[in-house]
């Protein structure tokens, strides 16, 4: 488990590690066209992230924002890969030399939703540095360093009334000291994004077959 005296995991950058547990708060909203579909904001309800699709490419590629709308990251699909993999660049680039990490499901066929990453200064991708883990249907995973029982970070889904009655879909996360929390919810985001895929295969078929 990482703890106050763990070196820091500064995926996207050190500005994101605290020395303390940071629990944020992911706002998904169900229908969303103009604006962002994700907001993510700290235990005061203050706005630190938010996500938007590019127009044109909505399906995939998404921007993770700061409060100010300066973007931090941009999130890539490959597409026509059979594990679903996504990369993610510094900024808005799309550029290889901007690459901070690779994220892509561990298995073609998951019953629950594995997800292994891979950080971008590595020659070879046969060992992952970090694991995700956990179910979308039951809205919680559990974040690993590599493949080792170390948790950096877990997701939960709270249910208020409000956010039903709005068509929106909440989230706790804890991500565990001196760990980036931007990393940690653009993962989450990517969680997101493959699972809706395959959602959306799922409905496909069973359409197909009425």
């Amino acid at each position: 488990m990482a703890g106050v005296n763990s070196p820091p995991v500064g995926v996207i950058s050190p500005q994101f590690c605290a020395p303390y547990p940071v629990d944020l708060t992911i706002v998904r909203k169900l229908i969303s066209i103009t604006d962002g579909n994700f907001a993510v904001a700290d235990v005061n309800g203050n706005l630190v992230f938010k996500v938007k699709g590019k127009l044109l490419t909505i399906h995939d590629r998404r921007v993770l924002l700061d409060s100010r709308g300066n973007p931090i990251v941009s999130l890539r699909q490959k597409i026509l890969t059979a594990h679903s993999r996504w990369q993610v660049f510094r900024g808005d680039s799309s550029d290889s030399k901007d690459l901070l990490f690779t994220a892509k499901k561990s298995s073609i066929i998951q019953f629950r939703t594995e997800l292994d990453v891979f950080l971008s200064n590595k020659n070879k991708q046969n060992v992952c540095d970090f694991k995700v883990k956990g179910s979308w249907l039951d809205k919680s995973c559990i974040i690993y360093a590599a493949n080792s029982s170390n948790i950096i970070a877990q997701m939960h889904t709270k249910h208020t009334v409000e956010s039903i009655m709005l068509g929106k879909e909440t989230f706790g996360v804890t991500v565990y000291p001196n760990v980036d929390y931007a990393f940690i919810v653009a993962l989450v985001v990517i969680l997101n994004e493959i699972n809706e895929d395959k959602d959306d295969k799922n409905h496909q078929k069973s359409s197909t077959k009425k």
